[in-house]
């Protein structure tokens, strides 16, 4: 490899180390070139590449891509896996081809930011898949959500099934007829209103008291009167 080959496998290391969103370096001691492709077809499910790459070229895309914190791990034959989905996904691939095949061991990684000890990439190789684990999270959301529809949907149906039987039982009749109406009162006269001619009793006739006349001149009888009480006059004279 002349050395505008190895400047650009630096190049190319130093893009893959800022582009990854976890990295794991593992020790590749014992594995076999089939494995190795066995554990690139299983990795790759995840997003994931794994490269064999001389530690020496590694520290200078290292240093370039401002990944210090990969110097102590590049000891010894190193292999990288740079991950660009399920970083889970990709820590089990490793661990369960590691157990498998006896090969392969963790000497540490950076998930974004944050250096990984070996534990720690255990500890991730264990979690759910992403997709599981948004599953899990919005299930748990949800319930409260879900268990308050399902129970206001038998508080409904219990109470249409309750009403169903008083209405069976004749609790509570099915249909009433609406009330007669009642007839109207007859307009009474306002207080203030006089009572019209037609309403009016007809006024009863006063009756002359006895002894009086009915109002018409009396005047022939006066004066036979008069003349009878003359004639007396002179007769007792």
């Amino acid at each position: 490899m002349n050395k505008e080959q190895k400047a650009a496998v630096v190049d190319e290391i130093a893009g893959q180390l800022k582009d990854a969103e976890a990295v794991f370096a593992v020790d590749y001691r014992g594995i076999s070139v089939p494995q190795a492709a066995e554990l690139r077809a299983k990795l790759s499910d995840a997003d994931a590449t794994f490269r064999v790459v001389k530690n020496r070229l590694t520290l200078r895309a290292a240093e370039k891509a401002g990944a210090e914190e990969l110097r102590e791990l590049l000891e010894g034959p190193t292999a990288l896996t740079f991950v660009h989905g399920d970083a889970a996904l990709a820590a089990k691939a490793i661990n369960d081809f590691s157990r498998g095949a006896d090969v392969l061991e963790f000497k540490g990684g950076r998930l974004g930011e944050q250096v990984l000890t070996v534990d720690e990439i255990k500890s991730i190789a264990r979690l759910p898949a992403r997709e599981v684990l948004h599953g899990q999270l919005v299930g748990t959301i949800a319930a409260p959500i879900t268990g308050l529809v399902r129970g206001l949907n038998q508080l409904i149906a219990g109470f249409a099934i309750q009403l169903a039987q008083i209405v069976e039982q004749g609790l509570l009749p099915e249909g009433e007829a609406p009330p007669a109406e009642e007839p109207a009162a007859e307009e009474q006269p306002a207080a203030d209103e006089e009572p019209t001619a037609e309403e009016e009793p007809a006024a009863e006739e006063e009756s002359a008291p006895e002894g009086e006349d009915s109002g018409e001149p009396e005047t022939d009888n006066e004066e036979a009167d008069a003349s009878a009480a003359a004639d007396e006059d002179a007769a007792e004279a």
